[in-house]
């Protein structure tokens, strides 16, 4: 079966094909189909339910296209898995509003509906608590929202923590004072600020006070006013720790609290604070608790696999102990 899409710019076809086609082959593998570009139309061939699926995945593709996205290999991937879902009708949804402009004049906007959704709850609730595994951009829109509410001046300070707790290393061992101790766990959030503000523009921003990283602890008997605050890593706060973090909360503040569940590095008789947080709060008004997962991971395509391959392993060993209990 044969079925053909018109294209209506040459540029369409460049951006939708990508550097030496690998865009168009990604679609080819995926469905099984052969696609060529002939006289102004894409031809899809093949079987007819693999080139009807191929179609609709390009048809998508050219959607984006028209609203001025560059394709590359994590939206034809996405798309691909919305079509196999059947869920197409979505594609329009991910091209939306840019959130802010980094330094280097890069866009920041979400990449899947999971992302849209979680940016939608940091912009709408006072509170927002982002769970999903590593790759999916919770940090990262995080600080991107809160950069833009700054330079939009709807809060004049933006204050970034995280818990120092050790995945499997100790704190102790590393050289230098305090400061050069915590800064290795506070790094992920030092490199989105880079990435936003520039350097330059951080250093003056960090001697004026307006942005402040440091370690959870220092969270301790202060009320943060006028601010955006995010808890980064917060599968790692102890109940009590979340609990003093939630309670900072001052008149024309933001919170956004980002954790992956998989990834808690406390010790075992320990309670993890996040996931009681996503209890205690589920029905709070002005709460948002935003599930992304592993279909909007939008770092390299093997981070992807490798956190599949984790959930296949947790819910076979699951299963493997809900058996041995009953025998």
């Amino acid at each position: 079966m044969e079925q053909r899409i018109s294209i209506e710019r040459l540029e369409q076809a460049i951006n939708i094909f990508g550097s030496f086609d690998e865009n168009i082959r990604l679609v080819e593998q995926e469905f099984s189909v052969a696609v060529g570009n002939r006289d102004g139309e894409l031809r899809v061939e093949g079987e007819p339910e693999d080139v009807m699926l191929a179609v609709k995945a390009v048809q998508g593709l050219l959607t984006l296209s028209s609203r001025g996205e560059a394709i590359g290999e994590q939206n034809v991937r996405y798309v691909m898995t919305l079509v196999r879902a059947g869920k197409e009708e979505q594609i329009a949804e991910l091209t939306g509003d840019v959130l802010c402009i980094t330094a280097k004049g890069r866009p920041v906007k979400p990449k899947t509906i999971g992302q849209k959704q979680y940016l939608k709850s940091v912009l709408k609730n006072t509170v927002t608590v982002g769970v999903g595994p590593a790759g999916t951009g919770k940090t990262y829109l995080a600080v991107a929202a809160a950069v833009a509410a700054f330079r939009d001046k709807q809060v004049n300070r933006i204050i970034l923590t995280r818990p120092a707790v050790e995945a499997g290393e100790r704190l102790g061992f590393l050289p230098g004072d305090l400061q050069s101790k915590v800064d290795p766990y506070l790094r992920p959030l030092y490199d989105a600020l880079f990435d936003m503000l520039g350097a330059e523009t951080y250093q003056k921003y960090l001697e004026r006070g307006n942005i402040e990283v440091a370690p959870l602890a220092y969270m301790r008997g202060r009320t943060l006013d006028d601010s955006f605050i995010i808890l980064d890593e917060a599968q790692n706060t102890s109940r009590e720790q979340m609990k003093m973090f939630l309670t900072r909360l001052g008149f024309g503040s933001k919170i956004v609290i980002t954790g992956d569940v998989t990834q808690i590095d406390l010790p075992a008789d320990k309670t993890s604070g996040l996931k009681e947080a996503m209890r205690v709060l589920q029905n709070v008004e002005g709460i948002g608790i935003c599930q992304l997962t592993n279909a909007d991971v939008v770092r390299h395509v093997m981070v992807q696999r490798i956190v599949e391959a984790y959930e296949k392993d947790a819910a076979a060993h699951a299963k493997a102990a809900g058996k041995g209990k009953r025998a």
